[in-house]
């Protein structure tokens, strides 16, 4: 269940995107609280700002203006450096595209974001490898090469690897994208158990069917955080 600490604090989040003398507002003045434990999906329609704002949540990106905290600290403004330090100790990604390096083997794609943690043992690493590997039904592909895996079984590996660091809170961006439907249904049970344990996640998806698997929804449109019957307001009122 999820508790009221917040891991993800959010406060008037604006993102602009300059080219060519031209402003586009990616995101304008977004709120957004996701406590500890709880599953959130964000949807809305193509390029109502979920992928910018998820980006931003991983620390893949920055934010042009407003407050980002998390686990209560202020991270909106930080070096890359200190980003990308934040980034491996605090956060898991799932990517559609899987994002596998091709000439690893299982394990050491896994193991991969471990090696940049400063002073973490081999012996502690393989242990993490391993035990997110069977948590992901996978250990027993191990040795075996992304190009020799299913797509479905190429996103349980990348879970791993998100799982492997042990994270506060998961991102998964269109995780189902890439695959068939019996196989989407597979991953979206694997986060729905991982939540039930006690991951934190936060998902962003075009699909009503997956993301009422989250517990909670947030809908975006034209930058902005919607209530759901405002944004079927606005959907129709673009159809019309």
């Amino acid at each position: 269940m999820a508790g009221t600490e917040n891991i993800i604090e959010i406060e008037d989040l604006t993102k602009v995107f300059y080219t060519d003398e031209i402003e586009t507002h990616a995101l304008s003045g977004v709120h957004l609280k996701i406590n500890r434990g709880e599953y959130v999906a964000m949807s809305g329609p193509s390029g109502c700002g979920k992928s910018t704002l998820l980006s931003i949540i991983g620390l893949l990106d920055t934010p042009t203006a407003g407050r980002y905290t998390l686990n209560g600290k202020e991270v909106a403004n930080l070096n890359f450096a200190d980003r990308s330090r934040i980034r491996n100790q605090e956060i898991g990604f799932i990517f559609q595209s899987f994002n596998l390096i091709g000439d690893l083997t299982v394990a050491e794609n896994v193991e991969l974001p471990l090696t940049y943690r400063a002073g973490m043992p081999s012996a502690e690493r393989k242990k993490r490898v391993q035990e997110s590997l069977e948590r992901v039904n996978m250990a027993h592909r191990m040795r075996h090469y992304p190009a020799q895996l299913s797509g479905g079984q190429q996103q349980r590996v990348a879970l791993a690897r998100a799982l492997a660091g042990s994270p506060s809170i998961l991102l998964a961006d269109e995780p189902t994208g890439n695959l068939d439907s019996k196989n989407g249904e597979a991953v979206m049970k694997l986060l729905q158990e991982l939540h039930q344990e006690g991951s934190t996640i936060c998902m962003v998806t075009h699909d009503p069917r997956f993301a009422a698997h989250a517990e909670r929804q947030v809908h975006l449109f034209d930058g902005k955080v919607v209530a759901e019957g405002e944004l079927n307001r606005l959907l129709a009122e673009v159809e019309a």
